[in-house]
């Protein structure tokens, strides 16, 4: 909680967290303050590409306007906050465990287990993302948790590597010499006085890893190979408007600009907490640092 405390007081992560707290709490409550349901078409000829602020025929109003088929856009918009937020942060919980487990199990076993580990890593690492992601995407009908496992399961090596230089650092450290002394074994060595000095640096990279995976199930969504629609994402919605951009702009302007917003607002929660890390930060007295 201090370190959350001391974070909060750098103005760029604060402004993050705000970010996201606001757009979190939205989706959560999209149900009560979505004006209409997400899927729900009316008389289509009627409520089709209806403009921000316009009134359909029936009286209701649409304050972000309509898409193709007469759904209201701010609703979409809210209730695909919900995948789009859920697709970022589950996919890199899965990137996290799987990384943080072979980054953690490499540099505590060494030898051939580590050179191992690190190989197969490092072979991983030399595919392409993209071309992998369209690979395993195409070959099972897509759905929300067919996207989180694939996004999650093709972004873990960064932050094995990661994880196991930290680990390394940490277990070249007196006070683990000092452990190790007094006869605590290995696996309460990792748990309990390694772990919690060496992950900082890896939720670092996992906070950008948020805005990371949104932005690639935003451009899976929009090949069509994302979320299935009707179901609402920030990716579907823009990849719907696609064909409208000159009549009726909206439609993928405001899906579009929530993701440019989520993915700067994890980026600034990313640089405050490496500042917050870097000894070099502290002592300087710079934007981030720690009094």
């Amino acid at each position: 909680m201090s370190g959350l405390r001391t974070l909060l007081r750098d103005r760029r992560a604060a402004a993050g967290f705000l970010v996201l707290a606001c757009c979190g709490t939205l989706a959560l409550l999209a149900p009560l303050v979505a004006p209409a349901d997400p899927l729900a078409q009316q008389d289509v000829l009627a409520t089709r590409y209806l403009a921000p602020l316009a009134e359909s025929p029936a009286g209701v109003r649409h304050w972000l306007g309509t898409d193709a088929f007469g759904r209201d856009v701010l609703s979409r918009l809210l209730y695909g906050a919900r995948i789009s937020l859920a697709v970022g942060l589950l996919s890199v919980a899965v990137s996290l465990l799987v990384g943080m487990a072979v980054g953690v199990l490499a540099a505590a076993l060494g030898g051939v287990a580590e050179r191992t580990l690190m190989a197969a890593t490092d072979a991983a690492l030399a595919m392409p993302r993209i071309v992998l992601l369209l690979a395993l995407i195409t070959l099972w009908e897509p759905s929300l948790a067919l996207v989180v496992l694939v996004l999650g399961f093709t972004g873990w090596m960064p932050l094995a590597r990661l994880a196991r230089a930290e680990v390394k650092g940490v277990l070249g450290r007196p006070f683990v010499d000092a452990a190790r002394a007094s006869g605590v074994g290995r696996g309460r060595l990792v748990w309990r006085h390694v772990l919690p000095n060496a992950t900082t640096s890896v939720m670092v990279a996992a906070a950008l890893g948020v805005g990371n995976a949104i932005m690639l199930e935003a451009g899976l969504s929009f090949l069509g190979l994302g979320i299935p629609a009707p179901a609402p994402s920030w990716g579907n919605m823009i990849a719907s408007g696609r064909e409208a951009l000159v009549n009726a702009p909206w439609i993928a302007t405001f899906p579009g600009l929530a993701v440019v917003v989520t993915v700067i607002a994890t980026s600034l929660i990313a640089d405050g907490a490496r500042d917050m890390l870097d000894p070099r930060t502290r002592e300087g007295g710079g934007a981030g640092a720690v009094s």
